[in-house]
Parts: C-alpha cells; structure tokens; sequence
C-alpha cells in the first residue's frame, strides 16, 4: 500500500522500493546537482488526474532516449497516478537524474538499455485552474490566465546541439538568469504602480531568434498575415470560444534553444485538424512590431494572453 507522501517533500520513487525522504540519501555526487544530468516534469492535477497525462508519458519516453536513461514510463505514471489521487488538487513534480557512476568525472556506462537513474517526486497543494477555461477543437478545456504584458528581456538562452534542444533538462542556468531580470523588472513596475502588470518575458536565443517566456513557450499572429486588424482581433477579455480557432497561430522551432513544453505541444495537436494549423516559424526582430496577438502557455497555467509587449527599445506593440 502506498504511504502517504508528505506535501512539498522531496521523495525518492526509484530505485527504492519504499519512499523515501531526499534529506535522508541525496549524495553531493548526484549527477543532477553535479552536473544537471536528467531531467524534470511538472504535472496539475485535478480530482486526483493528472492533467495532459500521455503528453507527460510521452515526455518521460523521448527525455529518457535522448539522455540514454533506462526508464519504465508505464511503471512510473501508474505511480504517479496514485499519486495524484492522494493529492486530488494540486502539482507534481517529478526529477529524473543519472545514478551515480564508478567512472571518474561527467563518463558513465551506456548500456543497449540506458542507464541506471534515479526518480525523485514532490507534491504540492497548489489551485492549477482558473474561474475562465478554453474548449479546444477536440472539446477539451485549458486554463485561460486574466490578460496581461509581456516585455522583451536582454538575458539570452543557450543553443544546444541535437538530441538536447528541445529537452527539459535541469540544465536551467539561462533560465534562471532570465527570471531574475523579470522579477528585478517586475519589482520596478510593482513599485511604480504601473498597469497592466507585466507577467511574462520573452526570451532570445544566441543567434538573435526570440524563442519563449521564461517559464512558459509562445504563440503569436502576425498582422500582415489577417486581412484586417480588426478581424485578427479577438475579445479576450471575454473569453470568446474561438479565440484558438480564429486566425494563423505560429509558435518558434526548439531545434537548438528553448524548452518543448507539454501545452504546446497540447496545442499543436489540438489545432492540427483545425482550418489553421499551428505554423512552425522562427519570430525574429523585424516581426515584432507586426504582431497582432500573442499568449504563453505552460502544462499548469494553461493560455496566457497578452495585451501588450515591451520591445528593448522600449516601443510597446500592443494587441
């Protein structure tokens, strides 16, 4: 029978056949504090389910190919699941890191397989819903966050070589830098008591292409591509039915930056058969002032839409 997981604990799932508290067995020689080696998830839940569930697999799946990570994702969702019927409302986070390994620096021992890892799991009391919801095409609801802004950020991300671009790997530094200009941004709006609030940054790769938030990945529409403004234009604010259906959504390529997130993909799924498919295309700095609508969206928070966005020059497109 499963024990009762303590809220907002570090827990290890695997190899352990009982849980058992991250205090009581991290070593400082796992590879995911010294070297960020696995990767992680963050998973709602809603009356005991979890949210986007085969996405979350299939992320389980392709992460523990790419870094070569021997991983039953069948065993470790059936865990998950019971989980999520213990906590009912709330967020799971799961990490998967590399075992430890007798050869000496970053080597480990491929096998046909993968890997040994080790599976950490935290839960968390959280609300992962909102009083307005999105239906996509295939009749399915999403979380729509109240409008807000959004504002361009120096801090950059790392362009990673295949198979790594595209993973949620712990490897976060650039992410992390990133949020601490947006929280420092934010602190200084808060102060000024500037509306509306700026809730999101949108982030470069090194090779100049605007990619994601900072915590979230992007949709956007361009207005060269409406036949007018106002028909391109959407009343958010009252949650219209087919704000996902009107007009060509685009969201930027994660083959060398950013992070392939579970609701993008949730999206791009949703809208495949949809009269206009999501477009795959880099959003560079000549589109920006063309753009017409905009939204992040992450697994927990659902569609973020924005009113405005704050380019570095300090123009403000809005929308």
């Amino acid at each position: 029978m499963l024990a009762i997981m303590p809220l907002n604990n570090w827990l290890c799932i695997h190899p352990s056949s009982a849980t058992t508290d991250i205090s009581d067995t991290l070593s400082l020689d796992n590879r995911g504090l010294a070297y960020g080696d696995g990767f992680f998830t963050t998973m709602g839940v809603i009356d005991g389910q979890i949210l986007w569930l085969a996405h979350h697999q299939q992320r389980l799946v392709s992460h523990a190919e790419a870094l070569q990570l021997e991983l039953d994702s069948h065993s470790v969702m059936a865990l998950l699941q019971t989980h999520a019927e213990q906590l009912q409302q709330g967020m799971l986070k799961l990490m998967v890191t590399r075992a430890v390994q007798d050869v000496r620096g970053y080597g480990y021992v491929p096998t046909t397989s993968g890997s040994a890892c080790e599976i950490w799991l935290k839960s968390s009391v959280m609300t992962v819903t909102t009083t307005e919801q999105l239906r996509l095409p295939d009749g399915c609801l999403i979380p729509m966050q109240p409008i807000s802004s959004a504002i361009c950020l120096s801090s950059q991300l790392a362009c990673l070589p295949p198979p790594l671009a595209g993973l949620k790997s712990l490897n976060r530094l650039d992410n992390v830098l990133a949020s601490g200009e947006l929280q420092a941004i934010k602190a200084k709006v808060l102060e000024d008591n500037i509306k509306p609030s700026i809730s999101e940054g949108l982030l470069r790769d090194m090779s100049g292409c605007w990619v994601e938030g900072t915590m979230s990945n992007v949709f956007y529409q361009l207005s060269e591509q409406q036949s007018s403004k106002s028909a391109s234009h959407l009343d958010i604010n009252k949650n219209d039915p087919n704000y996902l259906d009107q007009g060509q959504w685009y969201t930027p390529s994660m083959a060398q930056a950013g992070v392939a997130g579970v609701m993008r993909q949730v999206l791009i799924d949703a809208l495949l058969t949809s009269k206009h498919p999501v477009i795959i295309r880099s959003l560079k700095d000549e589109d920006l002032p063309q753009l017409s609508q905009l939204f992040f969206c992450n697994a927990l928070r659902g569609v973020m839409p924005m009113s405005s966005l704050t380019l570095l020059s300090g123009e403000v497109v809005g929308f």
